[in-house]
């Protein structure tokens, strides 16, 4: 089981560590912080370069915290929060991906919730500094941290569309 969640842990962790990393660089294909404003202007959203900044670090942290199973239910709740609002820019596109829609960051979500009712695992950080053994109940409160904050996140800095 450790192996599993090392491995789980370490693939979705860096998938949205390299998300951030797209958002406000040239690499792994980014277009750097302009690319990135220009990405969450395009989405409707406030704030061009300081939104891409906020939302890059904060899906970089997220990523690694979760990667390394440190600190595992805020690693996760941050990873909740960015990928809700992900999901929320999808949402119109419907459910599966090649149609643009949310599926990818809703097995992100999911993954991250899992994660923190499940805990990192023996290898992980949380674990060699005895902070492990968390609750499953955790995993709610995950989700709705996660989830209020991807939405107050949306409310705050999306602008509502032009009338036609």
């Amino acid at each position: 089981m450790d192996i599993g969640l090392l491995a789980l842990r370490l693939l979705v962790g860096l998938l949205v560590a390299g998300h951030g990393v797209q958002k406000i660089s040239r690499r792994l294909g980014g277009k750097g912080l302009d690319g990135g404003a220009r990405e969450f202007r395009a989405d409707g959203f406030r704030g061009g370069a300081l939104t891409a900044l906020a939302a890059g670090v904060g899906q970089i942290g997220s990523g690694l915290l979760l990667a390394a199973g440190l600190l595992t239910p805020l690693a996760a709740t941050g990873a909740v929060g960015v990928m809700t609002v992900a999901l929320t820019v999808k949402w119109h596109n419907g459910l599966w991906v090649q149609d643009d829609g949310y599926e990818y960051p809703l097995v992100l979500i999911d993954t991250a919730a899992a994660l923190a009712a499940t805990g990192p695992g023996a290898w992980s950080l949380d674990r060699a500094l005895g902070l492990g053994g968390h609750p499953v109940w955790w995993a709610a409160l995950v989700l709705a941290a996660g989830i209020g904050s991807g939405l107050l996140t949306r409310l705050a800095l999306h602008r509502p569309a032009p009338d036609a």
